[in-house]
């Protein structure tokens, strides 16, 4: 890495604008070529206020609405495509093509998250013994790759764990698009860490994001840059 690189590399920010105004300049500068994307690999960022949530860069036209509903979404459990058709009104094309021919995908995080009943798992586990280390859900399954042809989850788990009254969380993530999916992504997590917050009766702590390979599309550079 040279040392122009270093000098402009972060990884503590305010917020999830923050974190996303400045991987969307580094990317562009500095990101490898790798298939369709320009890549950074093995990225890991703190965001210090997770429930400042909203992405407000203009080029990027984030909609909370879709977000919020997207959410509820992963609150229900339903890891239908229809059910999101119900709460937002239509289904975004990603959607559409990552779902089976029933409609279902794997990547409804909800229903991964409620799948073995791993979220009650983890805030029994904090109640019972705040100092635990194994208060992790996992989203992928490597006994289910061969039904992930066309929705593989980008997210390997999620891990909380409690300093003095704050509750932090962990995100580690196989593969992450910064444009679309980091955008939705920190905010449906987000959401979920002051769930399990206000279950325990705890505060808000730090977010850690972590990302294998985080990129921007060609097809997105070439709009940011005209």
């Amino acid at each position: 890495m040279t040392q122009e690189k270093e000098s402009n590399m972060k990884n503590n920010f305010k917020n999830a604008d923050k974190a996303f105004r400045h991987y969307k300049n580094y990317i562009k500068d500095y990101g490898v070529e790798f298939d369709d994307t320009l890549a950074l690999f093995n990225v890991g960022f703190y965001i210090n206020n997770p429930m400042d949530n909203l992405i407000s860069c203009a080029d990027r036209n984030w909609k909370h609405d879709y977000a919020e509903a997207e959410w509820q979404w992963y609150l229900s459990g339903d890891r239908s495509i229809y059910k999101l058709e119900d709460l937002y009104g239509k289904v975004p094309q990603i959607w559409k093509h990552m779902a089976d021919e029933d409609g279902n995908v794997n990547s409804n995080y909800g229903w991964q998250w409620k799948r073995n009943d791993q979220l009650d798992m983890v805030i029994q586990l904090l109640k019972d013994n705040p100092r635990t280390r194994q208060a992790a859900i996992s989203i992928y399954d490597s006994k289910e790759w061969k039904a992930y042809e066309y929705d593989t989850p980008c997210t390997y788990a999620v891990q909380f764990t409690i300093t003095g009254q704050s509750l932090n969380m962990c995100v580690t993530m196989r593969s992450n698009d910064l444009w679309y999916g980091f955008c939705n992504d920190q905010y449906c997590f987000s959401k979920l860490q002051l769930l399990v917050a206000d279950e325990l009766g705890l505060l808000v702590g730090k977010y850690f994001h972590f990302a294998h390979n985080l990129h921007l599309y060609n097809n997105i550079i070439e709009k940011i840059n005209g």
